[in-house]
């Protein structure tokens, strides 16, 4: 059964791993990777990525992304949302913390933070702007 908008954009708005998909061209196919995100009720999703990584390129080509995310309990449950790109811009340290600490625990947060902000190189935040749902909830199997 499809989820509701309030069900699907809730469902959404919970700390799942995505799978990201972008085109990858008309002899690939998409690039598909897990990744963190973040999402509030009616607003724009917004992933952080390496400003030169292969995502990166192939997301600026395309214009835009879709997102999958699910789960197996207690329900078996997915929101898949795709859209375009409304706005890239470099990456804060804040916004780093934001979203590590949307996925790990709190003691984590500071060490994780610390690591990823001297290795992972130069990283961007890309907003992408709902446009197209698919939603289910398929009940207990």
């Amino acid at each position: 059964m499809a989820l509701s908008r309030t069900e699907r954009e809730q469902f959404l708005a919970e700390p799942h791993i995505a799978a990201l998909a972008v085109s990858a061209g008309d002899d690939r196919a998409p690039l598909t990777v897990p990744i963190w995100y973040d999402y509030s009720p009616g607003g724009d999703i917004w992933i952080m990525t390496g400003r030169d990584s292969r995502k990166a390129e192939l997301i600026a080509s395309a214009g835009r992304f879709s997102l999958l995310v699910d789960r197996v309990e207690p329900t078996i449950r997915y929101v898949s949302v795709e859209g375009p790109v409304v706005s890239t811009e470099p990456a804060v340290r804040e916004q780093l913390v934001s979203i590590s600490s949307r996925y790990l625990p709190a003691e984590k947060v500071d060490g994780y933070v610390d690591f990823a902000w001297k290795n992972h190189g130069e990283q961007i935040v890309i907003h992408m702007r709902p446009a197209r749902w698919v939603s289910s909830d398929l009940g207990e199997v």
